[in-house]
């Protein structure tokens, strides 16, 4: 189903239901690969099932990107002209570039939402497999958030870590402390059992400075060593 339009003239596109072998974004969702024709309304090579929408639309050139997460098709991105123009490689580039990034953002999402799902079980176990799967998944995320380029996305994404950190506290009395982010990043990275190189290779740090970061981290936590920090962390509902 259409449901995100752009740039659109008619209402004609809007909730339009489209199916696996149908069409030209039917035909990318069956091939799961990029499909385009210069003049949808006489291309021989899609069925036309569409064509009253697209036409209403005034669409001729046409491509269709799967987004594919998984191995499964999520969805189609499409781009259209009103014109009968060749798309080239520039133009199919692009689109795959942006199928790309919401594929990103899709395989993000479904890891924040898979993670949260484990702090709504009652009363897990602070040492469970479960929450040592959430922990270096924890990790993982917050150092996968300064690469993500949309900033609605990552505030999401940090949000959804800043829950687990605060489902997983073990001290509600602990008072709040005020770490960078990027503390939170290299304390998470501790916690995993990172020593400052791996943490700086995993953040795109110089190891200096992923030790700068985890000294002004201890001196806000009140530690002496790595382990006291990450213990005190989590009191304080920073880490999970």
């Amino acid at each position: 189903m259409c449901s995100e339009l752009s740039g659109t003239a008619t209402p004609a596109l809007s909730a339009l239901a489209v199916s696996s072998g149908n069409g030209l974004g039917g035909k990318a969702v069956a091939l799961a690969r990029p499909c385009a024709v210069t003049d949808y309304s006489t291309s021989r090579q899609i069925s036309h099932e569409y064509d009253v929408a697209v036409a209403t639309e005034g669409l001729c050139s046409v491509i269709a990107v799967p987004v594919v997460v998984r191995r499964r098709v999520r969805g189609v991105l499409y781009g259209a002209l009103r014109t009968a123009q060749p798309l080239g490689d520039r133009t199919l580039g692009a689109a795959m570039a942006a199928a790309r990034d919401v594929e990103q953002a899709l395989v993000v999402r479904d890891e924040a939402q898979g993670l949260l799902s484990v702090t709504r079980e009652p009363e897990p176990a602070a040492g469970s497999p479960a929450w040592e799967e959430v922990r270096e998944a924890h990790g993982a995320l917050r150092a996968l958030a300064p690469r993500i380029v949309d900033p609605a996305l990552r505030a999401e994404l940090l949000e959804a870590c800043g829950r687990l950190a605060g489902a997983a506290a073990s001290d509600a009395r602990s008072p709040r402390v005020g770490l960078a982010p990027r503390e939170v990043d290299v304390l998470a990275c501790v916690a995993a059992g990172a020593t400052n190189g791996g943490a700086a290779e995993r953040l795109g740090l110089r190891p200096e400075t992923v030790k700068g970061y985890l000294c002004s981290a201890m001196r806000k936590l009140g530690a002496h060593t790595r382990l006291e920090a990450v213990v005190a962390a989590r009191r304080a509902g920073l880490l999970p």
